[in-house]
């Protein structure tokens, strides 16, 4: 980040604590768990809008990557919040009584999909399990595509591994690839020319929360109001960076991740309004953020079918509602 860019940053949120009559800000540390993209936006809004700033907070947001892993410094204390990716991270903790907690939902869709070529033969989700190869990383084998098996028939003899290439995908028109809705279909328009048929699991039943925020269990007993104003704070930036003005977001996005474009950013921001990622089902009326108890359920359900996660655990120790579902930032959408 430019030094004036970081001062004009810094002084907005600065006039801003100091409207709200705050105290010196609390250091608090949100990691990532991957580069900097608009999938982060909301957080990277918060900051540099003066949102958390508003209710106390100096808020530093540390990428994570390939090679970082961000969950134990969570629980090893060197970071406060940590942007989980799903649902089943959480209930693996509960199953290693682990007390970590979901204190926001920022996804009410997991942007996972499946891609296959148009004019195939393959346009439609039930045709899909008729592909030649299914293109799935190893992640993704061990849960969304048991479910795949599971619920819908398709066959693990046909996997093979996705190595975060679509060169495979584009090569054979007659086989599908996972990916991210904000972000695989765009490298397959720019590398192969085509767009690609584009599936989002959970418009298929795949219905897990994702991009959560977690903490631990003693940061919500020791320091509530830090949870409360980072859930509040990140919502009003989702609204913010979605609806409003989000250059200074994008331009922090960019300092930190060199290799990412406007035009990849624009199309993630264009994705995630499109299908829904962000605000969508109960957040429409409860707010960005939103869980349920049936929701959670729901998924957990699933998974215990698929055998993806045993059955019998207390999947109330994975989360909690107590900083969701009041509404806020419901008046910033525009």
């Amino acid at each position: 980040m430019n030094r004036n860019f970081s001062i004009s940053v810094a002084t907005a949120a600065l006039v801003a604590a100091s409207a709200f009559g705050a105290a010196a800000a609390e250091k608090v540390t949100y990691m990532t768990n991957w580069f900097a993209q608009a999938e982060h936006g909301g957080y990277y809004q918060a900051v540099a809008d003066g949102t958390y700033a508003a209710c106390g907070l100096d808020v530093t947001i540390t990428q994570g990557g390939p090679q970082v892993t961000g969950r134990p410094l969570l629980m090893a204390g060197k970071i406060d919040f940590y942007m989980g990716g799903n649902l089943l991270q959480a209930f693996d903790a509960v199953q290693q009584n682990i007390p970590l907690r979901i204190v926001a939902a920022s996804f009410q869709k997991e942007p996972q999909v499946v891609m296959s070529h148009p004019g195939q033969g393959l346009d439609k989700w039930e045709d899909l399990k008729n592909a030649e190869q299914f293109i799935i990383g190893d992640e993704g084998f061990q849960s969304f595509f048991q479910w795949m098996i599971t619920d819908f028939g398709f066959d693990a003899a046909k996997r093979i591994p996705y190595v975060y290439n679509p060169a495979p995908f584009i090569a054979n028109p007659k086989s599908i690839q996972q990916g991210y809705v904000t972000s695989e279909p765009f490298a397959v328009e720019k590398e192969g020319g085509f767009k690609p048929n584009i599936f989002l699991l959970a418009d298929y039943g795949f219905g897990t929360y994702a991009t959560t925020i977690e903490t631990m269990q003693k940061t919500i007993d020791e320091r509530p109001d830090v949870v409360k104003c980072f859930v509040d704070g990140s919502a009003k930036g989702w609204y913010n960076y979605l609806y409003s003005d989000n250059k200074a977001a994008n331009e922090m996005i960019k300092k930190d991740n060199p290799d990412i474009t406007d035009e990849q950013i624009a199309f993630s921001i264009m994705q995630m309004k499109e299908f829904g990622i962000v605000d969508s089902g109960d957040a429409e009326k409860l707010g960005i953020g939103a869980m349920t108890d049936e929701h959670i359920k729901s998924f957990y359900d699933t998974m215990v079918k698929a055998k993806v996660v045993p059955e019998g655990l207390d999947i109330k120790k994975a989360y909690t509602l107590e900083f969701v579902n009041k509404g806020v930032g419901l008046e910033l959408k525009k």
